[in-house]
């Protein structure tokens, strides 16, 4: 019996999380629907507001970011760190996405159009903000940067699918 890989379009996942907040510093919270405007970012967000801490260095594909709730899984059982959806930092916590594959990719988080832009890096000041030594464990699974090519307004429980 053989196995055929899995197919960049035979995969579903879900909204787990969402988060945001308003200027850098700022403690994430926590919502149960985001508003997300095309070209732009998150309504309400730091970066939509330009009082972010990559604000002086604008980027089209860093209006959205996602990350894997499995990297949450991994970061524990793998390094015992535990980390809390809105201790990452990302936007939009998904379970079952497989994000490192899908740059330069577009597909549907509800009713929004995304364009994954490139993986999201680690950075030292999510470590100074939540005191723990994740930088090293995140490489290669700390998100992924999209643009917004449809508004609309994303929930938790919403279906990830791809644009076909």
């Amino acid at each position: 019996m053989s196995t055929q890989p899995l197919s960049p379009t035979s995969w579903h996942g879900t909204v787990t999380h969402l988060c945001s907040c308003p200027r850098a510093y700022l403690p994430m919270r926590s919502f149960d629907t985001l508003t997300l405007i095309a070209g732009k970012g998150i309504e309400g967000d730091r970066y939509a507001n330009e009082l972010g801490y990559y604000s002086d260095k604008p980027e089209e594909g860093r209006q959205v970011t996602l990350f894997e709730l499995e990297t949450l899984e991994a970061l524990k059982r793998d390094y015992g760190i535990e980390l809390q959806p809105h201790e990452h930092r990302r936007n939009i916590t998904v379970q079952g996405v497989p994000l490192n594959h899908l740059v330069g990719k577009q597909f549907w988080v509800g009713d929004v159009l995304l364009e994954a832009m490139r993986l999201s890096t680690p950075c030292k000041h999510i470590e100074e903000l939540t005191g723990k030594s994740i930088f090293n464990p995140m490489l290669h699974r700390s998100g992924l940067n999209c643009r917004i090519l449809q508004s609309a307004v994303v929930h938790v429980g919403d279906t990830v699918k791809p644009a076909e």
